[in-house]
C-alpha cells in the first residue's frame, strides 16, 4: 500500500516543497503586491496558482458536525426536522441554501456565500456552488496567461495548460448537474454589463466537452512518470490525469444522452445515440489505459475494499480505485464527523442518525447475482440475510450482527445490532424513530463498527469521499454502450486486444465483490439490462457523492412511484439454533417524497438569477 499521508495537511505542505514559489504566491497576503510576472512566468509559480483549484472540489461529507449529503430515496433520517434529506423529502429543494448557516447540512451551499479554499480550520465553508464558480473564474485567468510562461519546458507548460482546461469543463459540469444548462463562462469577465446567455443542457455541454477533451491531449498518463511529478513520487494519486479526463467526458457525454437532458434540450425524453457512442468511446480510452497499465487507477482488491471508503491509518482512502477525491480536511483531533450520522444512541452518540431505508435495500440481490425477486434467487424469506451480494455485508448492518467486540458482560444489552421492532412492536435498544434506526437496518459503509464507546477505533479513521471511482466508469461505460449500440452484448469498437461489451462491463465489477454475473435472462432486451444497470448503480455507489439522486433524475425516474417511498422493515425476533431470525415481517411506508416536474432541478438562488434577465430561473421555482 502507499504511503499517502503522514499528518492532517501533508499534501499541502508536500505541494509547497515542490512549489517553492508558495512563498512568492500561496503564503502571501491577499494585500500583497505579487506582479503577473512573479505568479505566471516561471512553472513553480504557475502550478502554485493552480494548486488552488484542488482545493476548489468540496468534501460532501464535512459540511456540518455530522453532516448528511443524501439527498435521494436510499436514507432515512431520524425524526429530527433540520436535516436536508427530510427537506428534500418533503419537496423543499430551497434547503440547499437555507440550510447552508447554523447547522450548514448543505455541502452544496457555503455559508453566507463564503469562498474558502486552503483553510483547512474553515473546513465547513466549502459549498459547491461557490467554489465551481471561484474555481471557473481562476481556470479562466490562468488560461488567458498561458502565453506569459516562458520559464518552463514543453511537459510543464502541457500540464498547465491541461489541468486549467479540465477544471473549467470540471467545475461547470458540477454545476450543471443539479441546475441545468447555464452560461459558459470561458473568459476573464469584467465589471461591464452581464448578458450572458444560459444555454441548454446540450448546449452547456458540448462546451464542456471541448475543455475536457482538450486537457486529456496536454495531461499525462501518470504523474509519477512524469519529471514535474517526480518530487512527490508515490504522492500523486489525487492530481489530474489523462484518465480523469476521459472519464469525465465520458460522464459529461452520458448525462447530455440521458433522458432528462436530452428532453430539456430538444423535448425528447430518451437517450441520444450518439451522446451515448461518445460517451462510450471516452469511457473506453479511459479503462484501456487502466487495462495496459499506463495509467495507476485498477479496482482495488475485495479483501480492502473499504479503503475506498475509510481508512485506520494515516494514509488517504482511495488508491487505487478513486480518480477524483478532495483534498483532506481534518476537522479537528478528538471529533469523528461521521459517526453520529451512522450510530445509534445507545452507542454513546447523539442518536441524529439516518438509516437506510428498506426500499433500498432490496437492491442488494443474492450471491449468485440474482435480483432478490428472481426465479431461482435462493432468497427465503424466512432467512432474508443470509447468502446475499456480499457488498450487502460490506455496507448494511442487520439485526443481531455483533458490533462491540470487546468489553465485560455489561456490554451484552448492546453488543449485538438491536435492530428489530417497528409500529406496533417492541423496539430494539438500536431501533427508534428518534435516536435510532427507523428501517431495521443501520449503514457501515462509510464506518468501522469498532468506532463505539468500548472499542473506541474512531479517531483512527480517515474519511475521504470519492467524487468518481473507476468501478463507476466501468458501469457508466454499460449504460452508455447499451444506449448507444443497442444491446448488452455490444461493444465499443476500440482496440483488438480489449473488447468489453456492456455486460461484460457489469461484471468485472460484480466479480471483485464475488457476485455472480448478470444472468442470461437480463440479457434479452435493452430494458431488462438497464434495470440490472440501475440496480448494480444502486448496490455499488450506495450514498457516493449524490450519484443516487442525479442518476434517478437523468433517467426520469424521479417520479415513480417505487423510488418515492421510503420504508421500513418492521419485524420482532426468534432464536433459532443460537441465531438471531426476523419473524412477522411486514414492509411498512415510511414517508413518501413529494416529487414534481420542477424537482428535476434545484432552484438556482434568486439573488443570482436577478442579475440580469437573461440568467432566469429553473421553471417551476
Amino acid at each position: 500500500m502507499k504511503k499517502i499521508i503522514n499528518l492532517q495537511f501533508i499534501i499541502v505542505l508536500i505541494t509547497c516543497m515542490i512549489i517553492t514559489s508558495c512563498e512568492e504566491y500561496l503564503d502571501k497576503s491577499p494585500e500583497a503586491s505579487i506582479s503577473e510576472e512573479e505568479v505566471f512566468g516561471t512553472f513553480r509559480s504557475y502550478q502554485g496558482f493552480v494548486e488552488e483549484l484542488y482545493h476548489c472540489i468540496p468534501d460532501y461529507t464535512k459540511s456540518t458536525w455530522v453532516a448528511d449529503w443524501n439527498m435521494a430515496d436510499n436514507v432515512l433520517p431520524t425524526t429530527v426536522d433540520w436535516r436536508l434529506i427530510t427537506h428534500f423529502d418533503n419537496g423543499d429543494y430551497w434547503d440547499w441554501i437555507n440550510s447552508a448557516c447554523g447547522w450548514n447540512q448543505s455541502w452544496l451551499k457555503a455559508c453566507n456565500g463564503a469562498v474558502t479554499t486552503m483553510n483547512a480550520n474553515e473546513w465547513q465553508q466549502k459549498g459547491l456552488w461557490d467554489l465551481s464558480w471561484y474555481g471557473i473564474r481562476k481556470a479562466n485567468v490562468g488560461l488567458a496567461h498561458l502565453d506569459d510562461l516562458v520559464e518552463a519546458t514543453q511537459e510543464e507548460k502541457d500540464v498547465i495548460k491541461g489541468q486549467l482546461l479540465f477544471f473549467r469543463g470540471f467545475f461547470h459540469f458540477q454545476l450543471m448537474s443539479f441546475w441545468g444548462g447555464l452560461p459558459y463562462i470561458d473568459e476573464v469577465l469584467g465589471s461591464g454589463k452581464l448578458d450572458l446567455p444560459r444555454l441548454t443542457y446540450q448546449e452547456t455541454a458540448a462546451k464542456v466537452a471541448r475543455d475536457l477533451d482538450s486537457a486529456a491531449l496536454f495531461l499525462p498518463f501518470d504523474w509519477d512518470n512524469t519529471t514535474v511529478g517526480r518530487a512527490t513520487l508515490g504522492n500523486n494519486f489525487q492530481r489530474i490525469t489523462k484518465s480523469v479526463a476521459y472519464a469525465y467526458s465520458g460522464k459529461n457525454y452520458l448525462f447530455a444522452g440521458s433522458p432528462l437532458m436530452n428532453k430539456e434540450s430538444t423535448g425528447n425524453p430518451a437517450y441520444d445515440e450518439e451522446l451515448c457512442k461518445k460517451a462510450a468511446a471516452s469511457f473506453y480510452k479511459c479503462l484501456y489505459l487502466s487495462h495496459k497499465g499506463q495509467a495507476p487507477y485498477q479496482l482495488t482488491e475485495w479483501e480492502r475494499y473499504h479503503e475506498n471508503f475509510y481508512t485506520l491509518s494515516n494514509v488517504l482512502p482511495g488508491f487505487p480505485e478513486s480518480l477524483m477525491s478532495p483534498r483532506f480536511f481534518w476537522n479537528g483531533p478528538g471529533y469523528d464527523p461521521s459517526a453520529s450520522l451512522w450510530m445509534p444512541a445507545v452507542l454513546g452518540y447523539d442518536g441524529n442518525m439516518v438509516a437506510p431505508g428498506h426500499n433500498y435495500v432490496k437492491n442488494f440481490g443474492m450471491a449468485n447475482g440474482l435480483p432478490l425477486d428472481a426465479e431461482g434467487s435462493g432468497y427465503d424469506l424466512a432467512d432474508p440475510w443470509s447468502n446475499r451480494d456480499p457488498r450487502f455485508y460490506e455496507f448494511i448492518v442487520h439485526d443481531g450482527e455483533q458490533v462491540i467486540q470487546g468489553g465485560d458482560s455489561t456490554e451484552n444489552h448492546r453488543r449485538y445490532a438491536n435492530l428489530y421492532g417497528g409500529e406496533g412492536k417492541t423496539n430494539g435498544n438500536y431501533r427508534g424513530d428518534n435516536n435510532g434506526s427507523r428501517t431495521g437496518y443501520m449503514m457501515k459503509k462509510f464506518i468501522n463498527l469498532t468506532a463505539n464507546p468500548v472499542d473506541a477505533e474512531n479517531q483512527q479513521r480517515i474519511n475521504l469521499p470519492s467524487f468518481m471511482r473507476l468501478a463507476d466508469v466501468y458501469l457508466m461505460y454499460a449504460e452508455a454502450v447499451l444506449h448507444g449500440y443497442g444491446t448488452a452484448q455490444s461493444s465499443h469498437p476500440g482496440e483488438s486486444d480489449y473488447v468489453l461489451t456492456a455486460a461484460d462491463a457489469i461484471n468485472v465489477v460484480r466479480a471483485r465483490a464475488n457476485v455472480g454475473a448478470v444472468d442470461l435472462r437480463f440479457l434479452g432486451s435493452k430494458e431488462d439490462f438497464m434495470g440490472e444497470i440501475i440496480r448494480e448503480r444502486a448496490v455499488e455507489l450506495m450514498c457516493e457523492a449524490n450519484i443516487r439522486f442525479i442518476d434517478l433524475r437523468r433517467w426520469l425516474l424521479a417520479k415513480n412511484i417505487e423510488y418515492r417511498e421510503k420504508t421500513s422493515l418492521d419485524f420482532d425476533r426468534d432464536t433459532v439454533e443460537g441465531r438471531f431470525l426476523p419473524v412477522n415481517m411486514r414492509e411498512r411506508v415510511v414517508v413518501t417524497r413529494v416529487v414534481e416536474d420542477k424537482h428535476y432541478w434545484l432552484p438556482l438562488p434568486t439573488n443570482q438569477v436577478s442579475i440580469y434577465p437573461e440568467f432566469g430561473q429553473n421553471p417551476g421555482w
